[in-house]
């Protein structure tokens, strides 16, 4: 069996849905962890993660999708980023040694026109950041709990930029660190809705 593919039967039990299909150890293993190791995420690996964002499929090719990034050893942008946070989001990305905020171009670049798939195509930047991550031992957990028009001024996003999701990233910590009611959701099994729920071979 091809060692990157997951077989329903070899699934890890502790942090699994049931697998209904073959599908690729890096999709299986991608969690939205919240405990964080406060180690930082060398410069090579958070390279590998936007070059796989840039490989992302988008509308003509137009590649809406930007990112600002900071760590730690940037405490000035690092604030700027977090300090938008919700209050239950702080609780626990204020050990994440890296935050990106994720936004994409509204407009066509070629004619200025608008792009209704942009957020769609930072959608999909997003996953491939995302699973390069976890192929490279890190967690990702994507947030929407942010005051939007907070990061806008904080970082002078212009005017044809929407902002998607903020992201923390870092190597997976001790789910022992968080609060209770986080430590439970932490080591809770994954939950999945069955492919019947959602895939269907015919009109409604």
């Amino acid at each position: 069996m091809n060692q990157n593919l997951v077989h329903p039967e070899n699934m890890e039990e502790s942090t699994s849905a049931e697998l209904e299909s073959l599908v690729l150890q890096v999709i299986q293993s991608r969690r939205s962890k919240r405990a964080y190791e406060s180690r930082p995420v060398e410069p090579e690996k958070i390279k590998a993660m936007f070059e796989a964002a840039r490989w992302a499929p988008s509308s003509m090719n137009e590649q809406p999708w930007h990112y600002i990034y900071a760590t730690k050893e940037q405490p000035e942008l690092w604030d700027k980023i977090f300090d938008v946070l919700m209050e239950g989001n702080k609780t626990w990305a204020k050990e994440a040694p890296m935050l990106i905020v994720s936004m994409a171009r509204k407009s066509f670049s070629r004619n200025d026109r608008p792009n209704g798939n942009a957020i769609y195509d930072l959608g999909s930047a997003n996953v491939l950041l995302a699973l390069q991550a976890t192929a490279l031992g890190l967690n990702v957990h994507q947030m929407a709990g942010f005051d939007k028009a907070g990061v806008v001024a904080n970082l002078n996003i212009p005017d044809g930029y929407e902002v998607g999701v903020v992201i923390a990233v870092g190597y997976p910590g001790d789910p022992e660190t968080l609060p209770d009611n986080l430590k439970e959701r932490e080591l809770a099994p994954r939950k999945r809705n069955r492919l019947s729920e959602f895939v269907m071979n015919k009109t409604f």
